[in-house]
């Protein structure tokens, strides 16, 4: 049976000065643990500048020469009996880097067009690699003319379910949504001017031309986009990407052109899914809110709704498809082996993706300003 080793103990001897302050027993991790409350707040009640006995410590290791380095101040005491056999610890401790927090420069008049011009460098470099991922997939797609079995229909055909059909139940329900509030809050204003016939230019025009494009590319690149980034982010974190590449396999063959013209050819069923369940809900509110009949309404739409309004935003909506699904390939392709890379490629994705159709579509309502609009 081992012998019991001695508890850690310390004691404050009234000597000349401030004192000696003498260590016995077994200053190591487990002896140390059983009550380190207690002997921290003993050892911090005890005077730095007294003189400090390690001569009855039996043992000592790296924990127990830490605690009693801090107390110290990270530096040996004036007076200290230390003998040689704890010397070797003691010097272990003292090699130990200390770290500091670094401190902030102070700032700088230039700092801020440092900062500006940082961020115009990284969307250059962005827009560099984006040009560059649309130009692989033409030089991919090139190849693939002639041969047709070499064509992704069945991931095409899949990913088509996910991004198109599994969208619709959401879609809808945002869609029905916003036409009941556009008419209702519409209603409140045409009522006050005895103007309620003119809702369904308002809703007409306010949902197929713009709305319904924009708000389902928006649904769609959170939902969708976010989707596409995280598989191929994940990949990149397995290796999978790396696996095709080994094979031969072209990655934009097999992963990105499915995935954008999937997209590009579902948006636009999406829009107009989403524009006629939008001005649906809008006929009902204005069924309740104005007394609109729903034959009145449908005879109504067509002659305040021209059909170049519907064919822009089912080409907004091809277009909005392409741009969301590029954006997502490019952010996924850009995943690091790592989670952290993953989440922030996938947030800058969707943040990128809406930034970009809010963009285009401000291009496409200055392009097509006289174009479908029956009052001008």
């Amino acid at each position: 049976m081992s012998p019991v080793s001695p508890a850690p103990a310390l004691r404050l001897e009234a000597d000349a000065g401030d004192g000696r302050v003498c260590l016995s027993g077994d200053w190591t991790l487990a002896a140390l643990t059983a009550d380190p409350r207690r002997l921290r707040d003993e050892l911090e009640g005890m005077p730095v500048q007294a003189a400090w006995s390690l001569a009855d410590v039996s043992r000592l290791d790296s924990y127990g020469a830490l605690l009693l380095w801090r107390v110290w101040g990270r530096r040996r005491p004036e007076n200290l009996e230390l003998p040689p056999a704890l010397e070797a610890v003691f010097q272990r401790v003292e090699a130990i880097p200390v770290l500091t927090c670094p401190t902030e420069p102070p700032y700088r008049f230039l700092d801020g067009t440092a900062q500006v011009g940082r961020i115009v460098i990284g969307i250059g470099h962005h827009v560099v690699g984006f040009v560059a991922l649309v130009g692989q997939i033409l030089i991919d797609l090139w190849g693939l003319v002639g041969d047709h079995k070499r064509w992704p229909v069945l991931e095409i055909s899949a990913n088509f379910y996910k991004v198109g059909v599994r969208a619709m139940p959401v879609t809808a329900l945002v869609g029905f949504l916003i036409g009941v509030v556009m008419s209702y809050l519409s209603a409140l204003q045409l009522r006050a001017f005895g103007a309620d016939s003119f809702i369904v230019n308002i809703l007409g025009l306010g949902i197929i031309r713009e709305l319904g494009p924009v708000l389902v590319s928006v649904l769609v690149a959170g939902r969708s986009g976010s989707a596409m980034t995280a598989q191929l982010g994940v990949m990149r974190v397995t290796e999978e990407i790396d696996a095709l590449t080994v094979m031969g396999i072209s990655r934009y063959v097999r992963l990105v052109v499915p995935k954008v013209v999937a997209l590009t050819l579902a948006m636009p069923l999406l829009t107009l899914w989403g524009s006629a369940v939008a001005i649906f809900g809008g006929m009902v509110s204005a069924n309740l809110q104005l007394d609109l009949s729903f034959d009145y309404f449908l005879n109504a739409l067509p002659r305040a709704v021209p059909v170049a309004n519907l064919v822009i935003g089912l080409v907004k909506g091809a277009v909005f498809g392409l741009l969301i699904a590029l954006v997502a390939c490019y952010f996924g392709l850009r995943v690091r082996p790592n989670t952290e890379s993953l989440s922030a490629n996938t947030t800058t994705s969707v943040v990128a993706s809406i930034t970009v159709l809010i963009i285009v579509d401000a291009v496409f309502a200055v392009a097509t300003r006289s174009i479908g609009l029956p009052f001008r």
